[in-house]
């Protein structure tokens, strides 16, 4: 199972060999891949990355939902998988929850089909989140310049390398004594390991203004450097 677009949480897209690769693995093997395409809708500073379903339609299931897109509560996502896989799949998926309430699946059809899904709420939300990414990117260059961040590519997070000494258990302590909730790369790691030091930061739920008042809270943490204070 890959998220080749915009993995989580590095935010790294699956390089072009990777992804050759990958299907030739399947291959080989008479293997599936599960791909998930969960950040699809919202790219920024380049332009769609092709799906590998698209590549390799029989040894591809590729994965998407509304979720992120349009609402948490909606529950509906979608598999796009080989032809003789849909039948069998269709079967388990009745079998395990009776099927996904078909009102939901048809308001969602009517959204879509009318053009408003992707020309009316995709294009706002899009114009949302890119707000409030430029914000977090403002906020970094002016009070921690130096800071690494990267995964920014696509999606509603970032993240940040810290300082080579920096304790990243520390500096999520500390920010929370400031009311800043912070998330450590330690936590999506098999190990936990807490070296590198990083931080994920994100911003899909948090305002502009919440995003650079966090980030001028905590910006000593994010450097190592002291706090410094006004008179």
């Amino acid at each position: 199972m890959v998220t080749p677009a915009h993995q989580w949480p590095t935010g790294v897209a699956l390089a072009p060999e990777r992804r050759l690769a990958l299907i030739e693995w399947a291959r080989d093997r008479n293997a599936l891949i599960i791909e998930d395409d969960y950040d699809a809708e919202f790219r920024y500073d380049r332009e769609p990355v092709g799906a590998l379903q698209g590549l390799e339609p029989h040894r591809v299931i590729g994965l998407g939902t509304v979720s992120k897109s349009l609402a948490p509560a909606l529950r509906i996502g979608w598999m796009i998988c080989p032809p003789d896989l849909a039948e069998p799949l269709a079967e388990q998926k009745q079998r395990s929850d009776r099927g996904t309430p078909a009102l939901d699946q048809h308001a969602l059809a009517r959204l879509i089909e009318s053009g408003r899904f992707d020309r009316r709420h995709l294009r706002r939300m899009r114009a949302t989140y890119a707000a409030r990414r430029a914000a977090l990117l403002a906020a970094l260059a002016e009070h921690a310049p130096e800071l690494p961040v990267t995964g920014l590519a696509a999606g509603f997070h970032a993240v940040a390398h810290l300082p080579a000494d920096a304790d990243e258990h520390h500096v999520i302590a500390a920010a929370r004594a400031r009311a800043v909730g912070l998330y450590g790369m330690s936590t999506c790691r098999a190990s936990h390991a807490d070296t590198p030091a990083q931080l994920v930061l994100g911003f899909g739920n948090v305002s502009e203004r919440g995003i650079t008042a966090g980030i001028t809270a905590i910006s000593d943490l994010l450097t190592g450097r002291p706090r410094s204070t006004r008179l």
